[in-house]
């Protein structure tokens, strides 16, 4: 059992799922794309929970696949998983079944058959993403994930949606070509000290001299800032999200655009240490912009889910910012952050479409008095919103906290700054609350139903995992320790793990 290719599996059963669901006939209506592609998402879990159970927490790689893909690039099919991608890849297989059975009744989605196949599709590519040891076959899949992404957003929802999916398409394309030069230049590198090779054991193996560190560098990260996002390359991420199903932007923000800061981790730290050592000041600025000006500008917003969406943009520059202090109990944080805010924005992206589903529309001007009609819909956004403020006994305190305190060991006016996130965040969220929750309700929503049996079980799962990492941390922190240990000691950095009040 031990020998079979788990990770593969775990990207042939959505990807093959895709085929199936994209490719039945119409006329068997609307019902069976739905259950066929729900339980391919439902059977994704099975090669995930026997990874998650099998794998050692001692760091390294693990349910390691390599076969020689293009040898004359010394290019593989490698897969591999270590704290950090085992992480990214359970964030992603949990989220797509909710995102499904929340899009279930979706009036506006026109082809059930195509969009459920897209989301297959798109689930396929990220966990081949979250799995591939080598470069090239990671940005032969960091690109594709682009196809089912653009046709998610341009296909469905709101007006102006295409405009949206051509924008989002264009800061893509344009970060994935500036890293296709890094990448070439990897190849070259490993090319002269002997003999080409894309493995990312092969890679940070090599000694590369600080300049050529310098320039791969910048190639990489204007992708993964662009991905993640951050100032000043965010612009796509808040049309998007106003523009797409919530379903979408759950996909989008919660999986696609972690692979930003995953980059970061994996490719930037992990192979150009010097260079990330260098770049840190900037890197540091950079992030503090995006934490105050996305919550700044997030709380002038009317449409809810454009809100959201600039939400993530402060949020991402808290986990940059975990990042690049360069610290463990910063890098601890950051990646236990990615895992939170993928939780509690899901939450709240899922939420919002319900509300805007019953209210019939975004704008939160035009809402008001929904707890009185909703009152579970309006306990539920609480706490997602709640969470995403950071409110301690939910799993975003903790990771908020750690990064924080990280800011602050590295420079008192960094601390100062990055601080700022917690009380903007309690403003945008709770003045959002006011307007759409309290006060006297509407007339024309008087006959809001609260929400129903499927969709409290859509956000149970999340509203739980928000609680029990909120109290109970450490099972999350003793994968990412080992991860960060590695990470961290190829960029010189060697201090304690964070326990989070646990023994050692």
């Amino acid at each position: 059992m031990s020998e079979l290719p788990w990770l593969t599996l775990l990207i042939l059963v959505p990807l093959v799922g895709a085929l199936v669901t994209g490719f039945l006939p119409s006329r068997q209506g609307e019902a069976l794309p739905k259950q066929v592609g729900l339980g391919f998402a439902a059977a994704t879990l099975v090669p995930a929970l026997v990874v998650a159970l099998g794998f050692e927490r001692d760091g390294g790689f693990q349910f390691t696949e390599e076969h020689e893909w293009i040898g004359l690039l010394g290019a593989h099919y490698a897969l591999g998983v270590d704290g950090l991608g085992l992480l990214m890849v359970l964030l992603t297989v949990v989220l797509v079944p909710l995102v499904m059975l929340a899009s279930w009744r979706d009036s506006d989605e026109g082809s059930t058959r195509a969009f459920f196949g897209w989301v297959l599709a798109l689930e396929a590519l990220s966990l081949a993403v979250f799995t591939a040891t080598d470069v090239f076959l990671f940005y032969v899949v960091f690109e594709a994930t682009l196809i089912p992404a653009y046709f998610l957003i341009a296909g469905f929802g709101r007006e102006g949606r295409s405009r949206a999916a051509t924008k989002f398409l264009v800061y893509q394309l344009a970060g994935g070509l500036i890293m296709l030069a890094s990448v070439i230049g990897l190849y070259v590198v490993s090319a002269d000290a002997g003999s080409p090779s894309y493995l990312l054991g092969d890679l940070a193996a090599l000694e590369i001299d600080e300049t050529t560190q310098r320039w791969l560098f910048v190639g990489f990260f204007i992708a993964f800032a662009i991905k993640a996002p951050m100032f000043p390359v965010h612009t796509w991420l808040a049309d998007t999200t106003e523009k797409a199903t919530t379903g979408t932007s759950v996909l989008l923000v919660c999986v696609l655009d972690k692979i930003g800061t995953f980059g970061m981790l994996r490719f930037c730290l992990g192979l150009l240490p010097d260079a990330s050592r260098w770049a840190t000041p900037v890197v540091v600025v950079l992030a503090l912009v995006s934490i105050v000006y996305g919550a700044l500008v997030a709380i002038g917003q009317d449409d809810v889910l454009r809100l959201i969406g600039l939400t993530s943009l402060s949020h991402f520059g808290l986990i940059v910012l975990g990042i690049f202090v360069l610290s463990s109990q910063g890098a601890a944080g950051a990646i236990l952050y990615m895992v939170n805010h993928g939780l509690a924005t899901a939450a709240l992206f899922l939420v919002a479409g319900f509300m805007i589903r019953r209210s019939g529309t975004p704008l939160i001007s035009q809402m008001g008095g929904l707890e009185k009609v909703a009152p579970v819909l309006a306990g539920t956004f609480l706490v997602a919103g709640l969470a995403a403020l950071g409110l301690p006994g939910l799993s975003p305190f903790v990771s908020e906290m750690m990064v924080l305190i990280a800011a602050f060991g590295y420079a008192w006016w960094t601390g100062a700054v990055a601080v700022t996130a917690i009380v903007l965040a309690a403003i945008y969220v709770l003045w959002t609350y006011q307007r759409t929750m309290t006060g006297p309700t509407r007339p024309e929503h008087a006959g809001v139903t609260d929400l129903d049996t499927r969709e409290v079980g859509v956000l149970a799962p999340l509203l739980l995992a928000l609680v029990l990492f909120g109290f109970v941390p450490m099972p999350l922190l003793d994968v990412i320790n080992p991860h960060v240990e590695d990470t961290l000691t190829q960029v010189g950095v060697t201090d304690d793990l964070p326990t989070v009040g646990a023994d050692q």
